[in-house]
């Protein structure tokens, strides 16, 4: 069994990112490769896979270097879950770590400590980058709130939780005004 792997899910570029394209902000689609490029790059050395439904996106991840985990689940909480359940066998930790970070740099060598950690976005509410253990009965709450969810998750399961609010990663890229900052 290895140490760590990152797991990345992505959604196809050309639907990625609604709340801009909604915004009429110009070039979302390449956009979105770039920041998930960006997001791949700076996981190496460590094992990256990249969950996605997509063609696509699985071509993309291979030509990066990375493992694809093939996901038809409904939503992103139910992607992931199913990727924790499949990979759980292989890996002692996953990293979970969105594919729209602005300042991805330095993501190959975070070394998950013990329990949880929850890397917030900047509004201290999101969660950018979730490590944790495998072989937990955790249960995924991305979307609104989610850092206070999976905080409320870990105490539920009895885990250490670490929760980091000062990290570069705390920038990601989903409103108009995050291309400002």
């Amino acid at each position: 069994m290895s140490s760590v792997a990152f797991v990345i899910p992505l959604k196809r570029f050309d639907l990625a990112k609604e709340r801009l394209r909604v915004s009429h902000v110009a070039s979302v689609t390449e956009l979105a490769q770039h920041l998930a490029t960006s997001v791949i790059t700076s996981c190496s050395p460590q094992l990256t896979i990249v969950l996605s439904e997509s063609d696509a996106i699985s071509e993309f991840a291979v030509a990066l270097g990375c493992e694809v985990l093939r996901s038809d689940a409904s939503d992103l909480n139910d992607a992931v879950q199913r990727a924790y359940g499949a990979l759980q066998s292989r890996f002692e930790h996953l990293v979970i770590v969105h594919g729209d970070l602005r300042d991805p740099d330095g993501l190959g060598s975070f070394e998950p400590g013990e329990g949880v950690t929850i890397v917030t976005d900047h509004h201290g509410t999101g969660t950018n980058v979730l490590a944790l253990p495998t072989g937990l009965d955790f249960h995924f709450f991305y979307g609104a709130n989610s850092a206070s969810l999976h905080r409320r998750e870990a105490e539920r399961l009895g885990c250490p939780v670490t929760t980091v609010s000062d990290s570069p990663w705390r920038f990601d890229v989903d409103e108009p005004d995050d291309l400002d900052e």
